[in-house]
């Protein structure tokens, strides 16, 4: 049998967007933080949404938000070619909230000025507020924000008026009350801002007057009656990786269709010790959804045999992935749908440059690519069932609960899906699959014993293509090193590495160097996201 190519379009897309609810847009404007706000605002269980700085006035009257957000971004708004959203948006009479660049540009388009601050602000600092109403309600006299700009408000607008200023900054909060137009010369949004939530929701609800309708309840209710209604009584077949993500979808697709759910575990051979086998049995036996298993181990070593660069062993892992499930479904099939759990962070960090036609301005840079968006090829045989796209990893941890996923899937740490292959630098051989396999199981077992595992947002080994001299039993050694990389973070948007203890530390290091061949040396990655990413590769 052949498959008919199917192009994903909108409509294909599987979109929760019909519940009965109200929501926020934030405008874009090329900042880091965007995603985040967007996050902050879920967390008071109101809907938002990222779109970019050029939606037009039309489309965001289609969307009829119940406010609006201009986020911070790299530009200065008198730079030639700044971007600029629609100034439409002040004629639509709901309230807006301007961050940083997004206070600038509102300052600037209502007939304020803008101009180089004599001291730059970077970092934190103490907000002194003069007017404790409205958006600074319940935020505390000095407390502490971030800031990150080299621009200032040097005359606001008619209308205007402070509400808060720091040290350097006399304008660091300011608004219009009668037209519920507010700007905020820090980010509220990052955790280092004390009182940033309780900013967010006095804007949310008592700006705003939003309601808590983005519950998880609420999602599975639409998601479900979604795909039954996209998917109707055809087949679906979905790539299951034993992870929250996939996990998730598999429970949610089991709920809304059943049977006509087909679960399959392509095992690539780049996952961790044990785990293949662990995850049919736990599926099959205690959640009684069946799961068809291919040993794929040797084809996928092949694609990236004397591969070096990490995007090309991306895109190469992500292309296979998808003709695996071709070839599958001839077997088990027909099915005319792929389901993938993609979150909202894997589309954001896929997003391809982002260049206004115009000035020519880069908006968004791509970081790197995620298999489940970048590595998926053109002429792509289904069509995609992606309903957990617009979620945060904490969202999709919540819905886990919800639907009765047991606590060890749903607090797993995230794994990438082309697995330990991009946790090897280099060239991945079947020799350093070995080698980092026994690694990295070290590594979760020492921190399981000592009741650690859920301290860390990710903990895991990296083996570097590089070898150093050592010496054991009285012998030169010249091995792998080791690279262990431990994080916190809230999302995987941003990280900073964990401050792991020492005896931990140690006695890892004394166990991979003691008990896996090939290694002779154990280094501790000190570096947050950014500059980094929380992945090596």
């Amino acid at each position: 049998m052949t498959l008919q190519t199917q192009t994903p379009t909108p409509s294909d897309e599987i979109k929760v967007d019909s519940l009965d609810r109200q929501m926020l847009v934030i405008l874009d404007f090329g900042s880091q933080y965007s995603e985040l706000i967007a996050r902050r605002i879920r967390e008071t269980e109101v809907y938002s949404e990222v779109l970019s700085y050029r939606t037009s006035i039309e489309q965001l009257k289609q969307l009829n938000p119940k406010g609006i957000i201009l986020s911070g971004g790299p530009s200065s708004v008198y730079d030639e070619g700044a971007p600029h959203c629609d100034p439409a948006i002040w004629e639509l009479g709901i309230p807006v909230l301007g961050v940083c660049y997004g206070m600038q540009l509102m300052v600037q388009q209502l007939g304020g000025h803008v101009e180089r601050a004599i001291r730059a602000e970077y970092g934190k600092a103490s907000l002194y507020i003069d007017d404790p109403t409205d958006l600074l309600t319940n935020v505390e006299h000095c407390s502490t924000m971030w800031m990150s700009h080299g621009d200032s408000v040097t005359q606001m607008p008619t209308g205007f008026e402070v509400l808060a200023h720091t040290d350097n900054t006399p304008s660091a909060a300011i608004a219009d009350h009668e037209r519920k137009f507010y700007g905020v010369q820090f980010h509220p949004e990052v955790v280092h801002s004390d009182g940033g939530q309780a900013l967010i929701r006095n804007f949310v609800y008592h700006i705003c007057d939003c309601q808590p309708t983005w519950t998880t309840e609420a999602f599975i209710e639409e998601a479900v009656r979604e795909v039954r209604a996209r998917v109707g009584d055809r087949r679906v077949l979905l790539a299951l990786s034993g992870g929250v993500d996939s996990s998730t979808l598999a429970f949610l697709l089991n709920k809304a269709i059943g049977e006509n759910l087909t679960c399959m575990f392509i095992d690539q051979g780049f996952m961790r010790k044990g785990e293949p086998e662990r995850l049919v049995k736990l599926f099959e036996e205690q959640f009684h959804i069946p799961v068809s298993y291919v040993n794929a181990r040797d084809r996928f070593l092949e694609q990236v045999k004397d591969v070096t660069d990490p995007e090309i062993k991306r895109k190469r892992i992500g292309h296979e992935f998808i003709r695996v499930f071709e070839e599958e479904s001839r077997r088990l099939g027909p099915f005319d749908y792929l389901a993938q759990g993609t979150l909202y962070p894997d589309v954001i960090e896929s997003a391809d440059t982002n260049v206004d036609p115009k000035t020519g301005e880069r908006v968004a840079v791509k970081i790197k690519s995620h298999h489940n968006v970048g590595g998926l090829p053109k002429d792509l045989q289904f069509k995609l069932v992606e309903p957990l796209r617009k979620l945060f990893k904490d969202e999709v941890r919540k819905l886990g609960r919800s639907l009765g996923l047991p606590e060890e899937i749903v607090r797993r740490h995230p794994f990438p899906g082309p697995g330990l292959a991009i946790r090897i630098l280099g060239e991945v051989t079947a020799e350093k699959l070995n080698i980092l396999r026994d690694a990295d199981y070290i590594v979760r077992e020492e921190i399981r014993n000592r009741g650690l595992y859920h301290d860390f947002w990710q903990a895991f080994a990296v083996l570097l293509p590089v070898r150093s001299v050592g010496v054991m039993g009285d012998q030169r050694t010249y091995a792998y090193p080791i690279v262990l990389r431990f994080v916190s973070s809230e999302d995987g948007m941003t990280a900073d590495w964990s401050r792991a203890p020492y005896d931990l530390l140690e006695a890892i290091s004394n166990r991979i160097v003691n008990e896996v061949n090939g290694v002779n040396r154990v280094v501790y990655d000190v570096t947050s996201k950014p500059p980094g990413t929380i992945e090596w590769e």
